[in-house]
């Protein structure tokens, strides 16, 4: 088998991403192939290396993850990074995940939603190779790619090479909503970017880079292995889920929209079979759809557990539908609020960094229609296309 990998090696310059003579082939009819996949491509840069690997359950190459893939294949792995819930994915939406041991591999997990979020130098003591291969889902708030801008902070700190296995971006055919006000960033927001900025991990990883964003604006020695027979017209449904609460392709599709209710004191389903395929409250007493949160995994204690929510069921609306829209929906958020607006507490103190700004709060309060609250995002979203055009590896939409 190694024999084979390495008669389709494909050598790069440090700094260069991996190129391939298939990318300039059509793309329509062919299935996507991810960076993970192109092992041939990467497998050589790691002979003699001592890697760490930043995974979770989605970091997987037909079937099998990519952390056995490589171990089988003789690389050294001396650690894994794990996001936000967790190397498994089965952690609750911001629950505490502690560093650990694979019981089958027996290689050390290291939390980066733990005690620290930024790999140690401690951490890299050992290491020469960092690979990065988590599927995010292309929206701002999502945590991974906070993670990404601390992973290549750590790198560019130590002088270490990060391998971006670059994943189709689910959402990668649009961007929408308020760039975020840096006076606002967090860990749900780290960059002056849209809620959705319609880019793959890699072109965000590139962008991070190119744009200064790290501590002293230092720059990481990024390689990248691209997917191939993608670009940002392709509709990319998850084979796996790449969170707890994010089960469906049609959960990721709303998850722009409904993610916003999680700065408000509305359920977004969270405990129930359909997490982010519809949202209420106990009180909305006008919506005829009800749901019972449980505790299940991955929602050990969601909002209203145990209490009958009513609100609106969104499963009934058409993929095809969710895809041709192609914008945040912001009617859910400005209805429920009319409903509650006589109640102080429907937006809580999230709401602002996850939005990245106070304007949106502010405008809902006074009563502004969507179109008017959309308006006012255009010069932003045009600066930031201009930004984002640099780093494109894909044809764009």
């Amino acid at each position: 088998m190694l024999r084979q990998f390495l008669s389709a090696l494909l050598i790069v310059a440090s700094g260069m991403t991996v190129a391939c003579a298939q990318h300039a082939e059509s793309q329509s009819d062919k299935p996507v192939v991810t960076g993970a996949e192109r092992i041939a491509d990467y497998l050589p840069m790691l002979r003699n290396k001592q890697v760490a690997i930043v995974a979770n359950q989605t970091s997987v190459v037909e079937q099998t993850h990519l952390v056995d893939t490589l171990l089988s294949l003789g690389v050294n792995i001396k650690c894994v990074f794990a996001p936000e819930h967790g190397f498994r994915g089965t952690a609750d939406a911001g629950e505490h995940v502690s560093s650990s041991t694979d019981a089958k591999t027996g290689l050390p997990i290291v939390s980066l939603y733990g005690n620290h979020k930024k790999p140690t130098t401690g951490d890299l003591r050992s290491v020469n190779i960092v690979l990065f291969d988590i599927q995010d889902v292309g929206v701002r708030f999502y945590t991974y790619i906070s993670t990404l801008h601390y992973v290549m902070e750590a790198c560019a700190e130590s002088n270490i090479s990060l391998f971006v296995l670059d994943r189709p971006n689910p959402n990668g055919f649009y961007i929408d909503g308020p760039v975020l006000d840096t006076a606002n960033r967090s860990f749900v927001g780290m960059h002056p970017v849209p809620i959705v900025h319609g880019m793959t991990i890699a072109e965000y990883a590139q962008m991070i880079n190119g744009e200064g964003w790290l501590a002293n604006a230092e720059k990481c020695d990024l390689k990248i292995v691209r997917c191939l027979n993608y670009s940002h017209t392709t509709r990319y449904q998850l084979p796996i889920k790449p969170s707890p609460n994010l089960p469906t392709y049609r959960s990721v599709l709303l998850y722009p929209s409904l993610g916003l209710f999680e700065g408000t004191f509305m359920s977004v389903a969270r405990g129930t079979d359909f997490p982010f395929e519809a949202f209420g409250h106990p009180d909305y007493q006008s919506a005829i759809f009800e749901f019972e949160p449980k505790s299940v995994a991955g929602a050990k204690n969601p909002p209203f557990k145990n209490m009958v929510c009513r609100g609106l069921d969104l499963r009934h609306i058409s993929i095809d539908k969710l895809e041709n829209i192609a914008r945040i929906n912001l009617k859910y958020l400005i209805d429920s609020y009319q409903y509650f607006k006589s109640n102080p507490k429907f937006f809580n103190s999230f709401f602002t960094k996850l939005v990245g700004t106070a304007q949106l709060r502010q405008q809902i309060e006074q009563g502004l229609a969507e179109d008017e609250i959309r308006e006012s995002w255009q010069i932003d979203l045009s600066d930031f296309q201009r930004i984002r055009k640099k780093y494109l590896l894909y044809e764009d939409f």
